[in-house]
This record gives structure tokens, C-alpha cells and sequence, in this order.
């Protein structure tokens, strides 16, 4: 692997445990940036225009470091679905999404601190999930909720644990871009900065 620093701009245990299967040393440094959607955005735009903001608003405070940012936005029809937070924002979002198919767009930026052109510098990709949700009764919805609190998941479902059980069908390029790091994306860019994952 490259010597530069490699450094995850996230909070999110999901990204940092993501990352820590790659077996390769990282450290974790939070963005501080407002992740308020912009008038007229579309959801792939907001997700791509915020991965990269963490990645360089960390990239600017760890010069030469490589960085990871990501963001992800849950839609159904076109309309965006934010962290829940609470306990009956979580059912109402479960209701509505009940026997839908929702859009989740996981954005990925790496970026190249050690590029000293800042236009040159970002690896940035968009991974599209679909998800199918069963149509369940409140009742289970609400015993799911209760058990496993996905209040800091955008859909109020967590598909790496119970969650699971919620679903009907996830399609995608990249099975782990939904849990929030695509990792088969990851691999590939940082390649193309000359990190190696195996050695002999």
C-alpha cells in the first residue's frame, strides 16, 4: 500500500466497519458540513455533491492524506427520505415505503491530497440500489422498529442485521453500498491511486 494516510470522513459506525474489511489502516476524521439538500437538487446530485464536500472539507485540515467520503439518499417517487430519528418518524416512513420499491443513491468520493490540482483530485461515483419492501401490517413494523431503534438509518431499516426481514429484493452492483461504503467501488479507486491489497 501507499504510504499517505488513508482517513474516513464519517461518524458512521457502518462506514468505519465497512472500511476495517479491507484489512488496511485508516483513521477516522468527521466533516463538519451542512447536509441540507439544495433548492432543485436531484437526490444523486445531493448524495454526489455531499460525498465529495466531507472528502475535501478533511482532505483541506490532512494535507497529502487520502480520503473517503460518503453520502446516501433514500427516494420513493422522487422524494427524499432522511434519517428518521425518532420512533414514529420510523413507522411513518416504513408505512409509506410498505410493497414500494425505494431508490437508495450511496455516493463515493476519494480524494487524493496528495494531487495538488484540487480539480483533478476526486474519484467520484454515484451506486444505485433498489429496494423492494414487503408489504407488512403496522403491527410487525412496529415490533421490528422497537427491537432494533434504526432511528440513524436513512429508510428506518438496517439490512446488514433484522432489517433483513423487512425486505423483498435489493438490487444492485455493489452489495455493500446499501449498509452505506461501497466497497467494490472503494477497491477500485484506490487502485487507481496505487494501493495494494494483497501482498506476497
Amino acid at each position: 500500500m501507499t504510504s499517505s494516510l488513508l482517513v474516513l470522513a464519517s461518524s458512521s459506525a457502518y462506514r468505519k466497519e465497512l472500511l476495517s474489511r479491507l484489512q488496511l489502516p485508516f483513521e477516522v476524521a468527521v466533516p463538519d458540513i451542512d447536509e441540507t439538500p439544495q433548492p432543485g437538487e436531484t437526490p444523486s446530485a445531493t448524495a454526489l455533491r455531499l460525498a465529495r464536500e466531507k472528502a475535501a472539507a478533511v482532505a483541506a485540515k490532512l494535507p497529502g492524506a487520502i480520503v473517503i467520503g460518503s453520502d446516501q439518499v433514500a427516494t420513493l417517487d422522487d422524494e427524499q427520505i432522511g434519517k428518521p430519528g425518532n420512533h414514529a418518524n420510523a413507522l411513518a416512513q416504513l408505512q409509506k415505503m410498505r410493497g414500494r420499491e425505494v431508490i437508495f443513491h450511496t455516493a463515493l468520493c476519494v480524494w487524493d491530497g496528495r494531487n495538488t490540482n484540487a480539480a483533478d483530485a476526486a474519484q467520484v461515483e454515484n451506486i444505485q440500489t433498489v429496494v423492494k419492501f414487503r408489504d407488512l401490517p403496522d403491527e410487525e413494523l412496529d415490533a421490528y422498529l422497537r427491537i432494533e431503534q434504526p432511528y440513524d438509518c436513512a429508510g428506518s431499516a438496517k439490512n446488514e442485521a433484522l432489517g433483513i426481514a423487512i425486505l423483498e429484493r435489493i438490487d444492485s452492483s455493489d452489495p455493500t453500498a446499501l449498509t452505506g461504503l461501497p466497497l467494490i467501488a472503494l477497491t477500485g479507486m484506490l487502485r487507481n491511486l496505487g494501493v495494494t491489497f494483497f501482498k506476497k
